[in-house]
């Protein structure tokens, strides 16, 4: 049992253990300390890993209209702009804003992660 203060109000769902909202695509990923050179200790997150494409279940292809951005195609598929980071999880791009650079490419819509 810890005596951690902190950690018992975490427990206790009084602090929630997270850091990030639903939504963010750091909510699952463990945060971390590390010791500066004088010791006080600097909280950081660890890194995220994205899973293979072929592992990312698609739900649709959809076809990048003139304007369309990827905050936009979350919205329209998830309902929730700020999911935009699943849709470039499924795709080979770095920059998500390169799905929809030009119009008429083919942007590969994951499946809605679960609750949407």
């Amino acid at each position: 049992m810890s005596t951690d203060p902190v950690q018992l109000l975490i427990d206790a769902g009084a602090i929630p253990a997270s850091p990030f909202s639903e939504s963010s695509r750091y909510r699952s990923v463990a945060l971390a300390t590390l010791a500066r050179a004088d010791g006080v200790p600097v909280a950081y997150v660890k890194r995220r890993l994205i899973p293979a494409r072929r592992e990312i279940a698609i739900a649709v292809q959809h076809i990048v209209r003139a304007g369309e951005r990827p905050d936009v195609l979350a919205h329209q598929h998830y309902g929730n702009a700020l999911l935009y980071w699943r849709i470039g999880d499924g795709n080979p791009v770095i920059d998500p804003f390169e799905l929809t650079d030009p119009p008429g490419v083919r942007v590969a819509v994951p499946v809605p992660p679960s609750g949407t």
